[in-house]
């Protein structure tokens, strides 16, 4: 057995934590606004077998990149016995079922973005995923709805918690 099979064979057998972030900024024809989508959505990860433990309020937060449309923007902590790569798969089947496709402009309008931002077991590196994810330290869309379930989740690169990463990015003058 390949050292990779072995590694998620192990993993599939206990079941972990995830932070997940979700957003969305487009209607869904038959769902409605971009909160009703998250709502939708969180709903759809517990019919996917993934257990939702807890979902932070929504937020509102201005577009990244070209899109001018604000988006709706939330948190989820799960727990799964899936391994990092089998739960990315299941993710982005949920997105694909909402109508999200993976091609044209980076960054642009989508109706459900949902993205793996921490893991209880600490880091994972293997394409197309790198937990944590590489950027969320870098925005408050993430952090902000994260301290409201996750404030002492601590980054397993930097050792700070979610609610310290928070502070560091929107204190007047943040810190590197």
């Amino acid at each position: 057995m390949a050292g990779s099979a072995r590694i998620s064979e192990r993993l599939a057998k206990r079941p972990h934590r995830y932070l997940i972030a979700l957003g969305s900024n487009m209607r869904h024809a038959r769902l409605g606004s971009p909160r009703a989508v998250i709502a939708a959505a969180l709903e759809e990860l517990g019919r996917a077998g993934i257990t939702v433990l807890a979902a932070a309020p929504v937020i509102a937060s201005a577009p990244l990149g070209p899109s001018r449309r604000r988006y709706a923007n939330s948190a989820a902590l799960i727990a799964t016995a899936l391994p990092p790569e089998c739960l990315l798969e299941r993710l982005q089947h949920i997105e694909g079922a909402y109508g999200r496709r993976r091609r044209g402009q980076r960054w642009g309008a989508r109706v459900l973005d949902l993205d793996v931002v921490l893991w209880s077991a600490g880091a994972w590196a293997s394409r197309p995923l790198t937990i944590p994810h590489p950027r969320y330290r870098e925005r408050t869309f993430v952090l902000a709805p994260a301290t409201r379930i996750a404030p002492r989740w601590r980054d397993p690169v930097t050792g700070f918690t979610v609610r310290q990463l928070y502070a560091r990015l929107t204190r007047s003058n943040p810190l590197p």
